[in-house]
């Protein structure tokens, strides 16, 4: 068959993507290896009756305009506002809760620490002022500073007079997003957990401790989320992540695009030094003169397109990405929700958020990437547990209930092989530092899954498990999150397109990669 454009992958980026080219008037099909959408944001029924969030299992970053664009709530999203948004709970009963309510938060710190407590509000009040300074940046295409176009200009005025109304912090702003996250919450808080429980969001996804330059930025990349125009409130998505990929998958049917499950690409053809669309594994072709891929670039460029239609240079850099990932993820159910020691029976706001079990200091998160770094899984892994049903039970029958637990860090470099023996042990010291603060976890899972980066590889196409498309360190932000010189979405093989997160602005379900390849691509086509 014959179509203008070629989508491959209906993670949620290649379902945004595809859906802002159909509504231009391109004929569009969006082709998906599985049976299930949303790719990592997908959900599926592992057990009877429960629905699991198999990858990624909150949307704080998805982008308003996103949502109002394509009118995502009328076509059944609903976005469950989690507040608080965290509790990290230790063994001596104590627990910090954090998020929603900031006089909650601070009287909550001030258990550990008052000096930190009259701190924290300005410390949000930090965050949020460089947020909405860079936040046009998310939505945009990044300038590049060798080929400047005059529609930079405003979103550069724009950044200039931020920057400008900023200028008394730019050196502590700066200190922040190209440094490591351990310094900046040290310098701003004296008390554990609460510097361990902010320095997750600078880990999350990334090989590399807090002590690493960069994960400044990865800490702030992760502020940069809301719920209904609430700046750090994140939140599940009713009926599990899989429903958003629902109203994806509506919209760009409803804008004419053709969605394929079960088609899976064998490689990208190319003819003339222009692609012409795409051989799948059955053998047949779809033919058109434009590819957009929500694959990972290395996956995309170096398996289904091939070096030989690379510049060496290009492929060379596609190889040296930084695809190690340390993160694992466990899908369970429950008989019942935790008791956490200290806290009052039932349901209670501790339940609402992400929970940080394990390595709940700094030198505990630092020895845990010690360990996965030398080869071996952590003694005390870094672990974020969620339970969604404690929001919405209609993910699992009454008196079951899904959770997941997020783990780092893991080793990078095993083999499904080396795995083998390992996905029980792993789930052994989840289960017990979890046990440590909620007594009889372990006896509540009736049912888990172990995904190790293997897994995470093999069912959702990610190259090395790495669940942001490769690193987002600081030579892989902004313009630099591409291939070549070509920018963020385009490749240097004519007619081929990148959408997924290893372009700007990076990891984490926020539509905003496709959103910006689709603008992108338009305007190459003159639309």
């Amino acid at each position: 068959m014959r179509c203008d454009a070629v989508v491959i992958g209906a993670g949620h980026n290649g379902l945004v993507c595809g859906t802002y080219l159909a509504r231009r008037g391109l004929r569009v099909v969006i082709v998906e290896r599985r049976d299930v959408l949303g790719g990592a944001a997908s959900s599926e029924e592992l057990w009877p009756g429960c629905r699991i969030s198999r990858g990624a299992y909150v949307a704080g970053l998805l982008r308003p305009a996103v949502i109002r664009e394509l009118d995502l709530e009328r076509r059944g999203l609903r976005l469950l506002r989690r507040a608080p948004s965290s509790f990290t709970p230790l063994s001596d009963g104590r627990g910090l809760l954090l998020g929603g309510d900031l006089s909650q938060s601070c009287a909550s710190i001030r258990r550990f620490s008052v000096r930190d407590a009259v701190a924290y509000p300005e410390y949000e009040a930090f965050l949020d002022r460089i947020a909405r300074w860079l936040e046009p940046l998310l939505d945009a295409t990044p300038p590049d500073p060798a080929r400047l176009r005059a529609r930079d200009l405003p979103l550069l005025w724009r950044l200039a007079r931020g920057g400008f109304a900023l200028r008394r912090e730019l050196r502590e702003i700066a200190a922040l997003l190209v440094g490591p996250a351990s310094a900046t919450l040290e310098g701003w808080f004296a008390s554990e957990p609460l510097r361990a429980t902010l320095a997750t969001d600078a880990v999350i996804g990334a090989f590399a401790p807090p002590s690493a330059p960069g994960t400044g930025y990865v800490l702030f990349h992760h502020v940069m989320g809301e719920t209904h125009g609430e700046r750090g409130v994140w939140a599940y998505v009713e009926g599990g992540m899989g429903r958003l990929a629902d109203a994806l998958a509506a919209a760009a049917s409803d804008a004419g695009a053709e969605i394929r499950r079960g088609t899976e690409v064998a490689r990208i053809l190319v003819q003339n030094g222009w692609v012409r669309g795409v051989a799948l594994a059955d053998g047949s072709e779809i033919e058109a003169p434009l590819v957009v891929s929500n694959a990972d670039p290395h996956r995309t460029l170096l398996g289904l397109l091939g070096r030989e239609h690379l510049p060496e240079p290009v492929a060379r850099s596609v190889d040296a990405l930084d695809l190690r990932s340390g993160s694992a993820k466990l899908n369970l159910v429950l008989d019942r929700l935790p008791a956490f020691r200290g806290s009052a029976p039932g349901v209670g706001p501790e339940h609402r958020g992400t929970i940080h079990l394990g390595a709940t200091d700094l030198p505990g998160i630092e020895a845990a990437f010690r360990d996965a770094s030398e080869g071996r899984l952590p003694e005390r892994p870094i672990v974020e547990l969620t339970l969604p049903s404690a929001l919405d039970p209609s993910l699992a029958p009454p008196g079951r209930y899904v959770a997941s637990m997020f783990v780092q860090y893991v080793p990078p470099a095993l083999s499904r092989d080396d795995w083998a023996p390992l996905r029980s042990e792993l789930a052994s010291r989840c289960f017990a530092v979890a046990d440590e603060v909620a007594p009889g976890f372990r006896e509540s899972v009736l049912h888990c899954e172990v995904l190790a980066p293997p897994d995470l590889e093999s069912l959702f196409g990610l190259s090395g498990g790495h669940i942001f498309h490769g690193a987002m360190s600081l030579d892989r932000l902004l313009f630099l999150r591409g291939v070549g010189d070509a920018g963020p979405y385009r490749t240097p093989q004519g007619g081929l397109y990148l959408c997924g997160a290893g372009t700007h602005p990076g990891g984490g379900v926020m539509g905003a990669c496709g959103r910006n390849a689709a603008r992108e691509i338009l305007r190459d086509l003159g639309r």
